[in-house]
């Protein structure tokens, strides 16, 4: 009865994380309108880095406690299941999901180039300090070529495309500019606590079925964390929003790849000691990049059969995760 009360409770933290990720986001984006930041980087930080915050936060909590492995496991699975359970759920429930603009030449190698960079750096089975760099290196790369194709292009209608979508997530962010920043602090302070209280739990569900931190990483932190893209991805592809569902997907993918998992080996080096969660989670997300491609670039579309089987692999992918204990 305990142990299913803890795997209640980090789900009902994971929805804490969302809610203040969401407190946050829409703060910011308050200040941004009252201070005239240019809309393209509001766009950018919003689609790339605000569904990853709940990650980050957890993957900074897990480092602090020295259970950085947790960390590297909900990452993993984040990145797995954007690309089986979010994008298949969405193409199942929302509609067909199509690719337009230069998605399948850009967009999807730096996605790969992100998830892939920490699966690379840990074929040593050691992600150290030096690693942490790169993989931040990485990121600062992206973010530098996105904002500038972003400000050259000024795709003025995606930004007010992205504005409408995004007001569906919101609340009425009115008063005193000293209101949006207590709003902030509260946001930042339950970002932590409830990371904080997900990471022990965590520790204690594991140690309670004897299972690794990775694997509850990978299983049960990484469907809770990964809530916010599914829910966004879902209404914006009911609005025939697709480029926005790809803008959050894959900037979500690149930010837990490289500059989630970077901050947190540089607080905490991650060294695997058992391999096979890894190279299970390895494999699962070759096969899904790999048919996830395939599908978009055959007819440049994703249809619902196609977002079916998404789903299906990554169910797969769970069973046999848990088979091997």
């Amino acid at each position: 009865m305990d142990n299913f009360l803890n795997l209640l409770l980090i789900f009902f933290l994971c929805l804490v994380l969302i809610k203040a990720t969401d407190i946050l986001i829409i703060n910011f984006k308050a200040i941004s309108a009252k201070t005239r930041l240019r809309q393209f980087a509001l766009t950018g930080l919003i689609l790339g880095l605000a569904t990853s915050l709940p990650e980050l936060f957890v993957g900074l909590s897990a480092a602090f406690e020295g259970k950085s492995v947790l960390s590297l496991g909900n990452i993993m699975g984040a990145n797995i299941a954007n690309l089986s359970l979010v994008i298949g759920g969405a193409a199942l429930i929302g509609g067909v999901l199509k690719v337009h603009g230069s998605f399948l030449r850009r967009d999807v190698f730096y996605a790969f180039l992100a998830a892939a960079s920490p699966m690379v750096l840990l074929s040593d089975k050691v992600l150290s300090r030096i690693d942490g760099l790169i993989l931040l290196t990485l990121y600062l790369f992206y973010q530098i070529t996105v904002f500038s194709e972003q400000a050259d292009q000024g795709e003025k209608k995606e930004d007010e495309d992205c504005r409408r979508l995004l007001r569906k997530f919101s609340y009425p962010a009115k008063g005193a500019f000293k209101k949006e920043l207590a709003w902030i602090f509260f946001a930042v302070a339950l970002l932590l606590f409830s990371a904080d209280a997900l990471v022990k739990v965590s520790v204690k569900l594991a140690l309670a079925f004897n299972l690794p931190l990775l694997l509850i990483g990978l299983l049960v932190v990484a469907i809770g964390t990964t809530l916010p893209e599914l829910v966004f991805s879902i209404e914006a592809l009911r609005n025939k929003q697709s480029n926005m569902v790809l803008g959050n997907l894959l900037g979500s993918i690149v930010a837990n790849g490289t500059l989630v998992v970077g901050l947190v080996v540089l607080i905490s080096p991650i060294t695997i000691s058992n391999s096979q969660s890894y190279l299970v989670s390895t494999m699962a997300f070759l096969l899904i990049f790999t048919l996830f491609y395939f599908f978009v670039r055959s007819k440049k579309r994703l249809d619902h059969w196609e977002g079916a089987l998404l789903l299906i692999v990554y169910f797969l992918f769970a069973f046999f995760e848990f088979r091997g204990f």
